[in-house]
């Protein structure tokens, strides 16, 4: 399994440990932007994050900002990605299985480093149970946001 890593500036510290855990397990990890602490927008990290997965180089994300709220809001704009902030091994696991969660958003500055490395490790190897009342579920999500995603417009000029 592929996993890309993309933070803001807020996030960057955390993303070298997140990389280790990703190949601690066996998986290939993907580090997308952002390189430093300079300044940067969480939604640009989530935008390539996002697109890694939609063109299927990657197959899960992890998106890391200052309180994972901004990235988590910002990545589950995208069709196809469901995007969760977790702050627990729970959260992160029953996401995936219950949920399909396909990209996992962390807080630097909520988590510590240990809690997100657990973290992690509860999502990299979760996967979702095919049970008829979480396929129902899903199905439900997809429902909603193929209804409510913006219609392709024809642009004309006069």
């Amino acid at each position: 399994m592929r996993v890309a890593v993309a933070s803001d500036h807020a996030g960057f510290p955390l993303k070298p440990r997140v990389l280790h855990e990703i190949d601690g397990a066996g998986l290939e990890p993907i580090e997308l932007g952002v390189f430093t602490t300079e300044p940067s927008d969480y939604p640009d990290a989530a935008a390539e994050l996002a697109t890694a997965i939609l063109e299927g180089r990657a197959d899960r994300g992890i998106l890391i900002c200052g309180s994972g709220v901004g990235a988590s809001v910002a990545a589950s704009k995208f069709p196809g990605i469901r995007a969760a902030l977790c702050h627990d091994t729970y959260s992160a696991r029953q996401g995936v299985e219950h949920d399909d969660m396909n990209v996992l958003c962390l807080g630097a500055r909520i988590v510590g480093e240990e809690l997100a490395a657990e973290i992690v490790r509860a999502f990299l190897p979760a996967r979702f149970h095919e049970d008829e009342r979480f396929v129902r579920r899903l199905n439900k999500v997809i429902a909603i946001e193929q209804r409510y995603a913006p219609r392709q417009r024809q642009e004309t000029t006069t």
